[in-house]
């Protein structure tokens, strides 16, 4: 069972601004995702990584365009990034703000990683950059659309920020080869030549589109904002992983007497089941998550350590009845409990 983590207002407005403008429904899709419209209008809040995989599947199964991903990636703005999009405009080339940004990208969000590779292009011996995106998320169908989605957006803003019109000098997808007609699409959005079923999706750029200059370079001004940005990043780490750890462990005394209760977990804590569900929220978790975490651990645990029976197991865990727990277990592991036992 992988935890998505979260994703910034800033990121999701992008998406929101593509289905406005396309005719797709806002509030099917935020009830898709399980949010509100109050929510979405702030800024500086966050949803869980479940919720914003909800939201663009919804968009997907709305408009049932293939290239849905690429296509909104023309809505990119600098506030799309959050504060990183403010440090990318304050750098003086294209290379210093994709370093610059690489370090505070978790404040968009736990959607992927960046990474900076190189390689030798044999014809002519230069050496090359590989700018890698590496998605997180687990819906494939998903997963492809925000593959395009982040480096059309990529490409886009790097336009925008250097004022030059030009794409990198390949494009690489992970994803399958679609109809022809599809390729040409991709070709024309990121101006070059485009290929697919890779190993890695990444933009291929060479030394001098790194050496661009920027349109308003301010080192000083840059300076402050990545004190912003890491403060930020280490609040966001110190609270979240306090609060997680606190639900975690007070779930987890709550499984000894075979009980587990939102608001009871939250008496614990010294709030009340509402104030919990939004605190965890704001740290991209939610109660079902870490709930589902500690009886995968502990069942786990009974399975290999005890000879205590499935039925036992079920109790203690809170579950009403074995069935129950049979269903969970199977889809937190792949396999039935008794399959888990006997492998163990």
């Amino acid at each position: 069972m992988k935890h998505l983590g979260f994703a910034s207002v800033p990121a999701i407005q992008q998406y929101l601004r593509y289905a406005e403008d396309t005719g797709l429904s806002i509030p099917t899709t935020l009830h898709a995702a399980g949010l509100s419209p109050a929510l979405i209008s702030k800024e500086n809040e966050r949803i869980t990584g479940e919720q914003f995989q909800k939201l663009i599947r919804s968009l997907i199964d709305q408009s049932n365009d293939p290239l849905l991903g690429l296509k909104s990636g023309n809505y990119v703005q600098p506030g799309s990034y959050s504060v990183l999009g403010y440090i990318s405009m304050s750098c003086s080339t294209l290379k210093e703000a994709i370093d610059r940004v690489i370090p505070y990208e978790k404040l968009v969000g736990d959607m992927g990683v960046t990474t900076i590779g190189t390689e030798r292009n044999d014809e002519n011996n230069e050496e090359r950059f590989l700018i890698t995106w590496n998605c997180a998320y687990t819906d494939p169908i998903v997963r492809q659309h925000m593959i395009d989605n982040v480096l059309a957006s990529w490409c886009n803003y790097s336009r925008w920020l250097a004022n030059i019109e030009e794409g990198p000098l390949e494009v690489r997808l992970e994803h399958e080869k679609p109809a022809a007609n599809l390729i040409e699409a991709y070709e024309k959005l990121f101006r070059c030549k485009v290929i697919f079923d890779q190993p890695l999706s990444c933009l291929v750029i060479n030394q001098q589109y790194m050496d661009t200059p920027l349109r308003q370079p301010n080192q000083s001004l840059r300076k402050t904002l990545e004190e912003h940005a890491s403060s930020q990043i280490s609040i966001l780490s110190d609270d979240s992983e306090r609060l997680y750890t606190r639900v975690k462990n007070a779930i987890r005394s709550q499984l000894k007497q075979g009980v587990s209760r939102k608001d009871m977990v939250a008496e614990l804590m010294g709030m009340n089941a509402r104030t919990l569900q939004r605190k965890l929220q704001q740290a991209s978790a939610s109660y079902q998550q870490i709930l589902d975490e500690v009886r995968q651990e502990l069942a786990e645990d009974y399975l290999k350590n005890s000879q205590l029976p499935l039925q036992e197991i079920a109790v203690r865990l809170g579950f009403t009845e074995a069935r129950s727990f049979h269903r969970s277990f199977k889809t937190w592991t792949g396999k039935t409990p008794g399959e888990y036992r006997e492998q163990s």
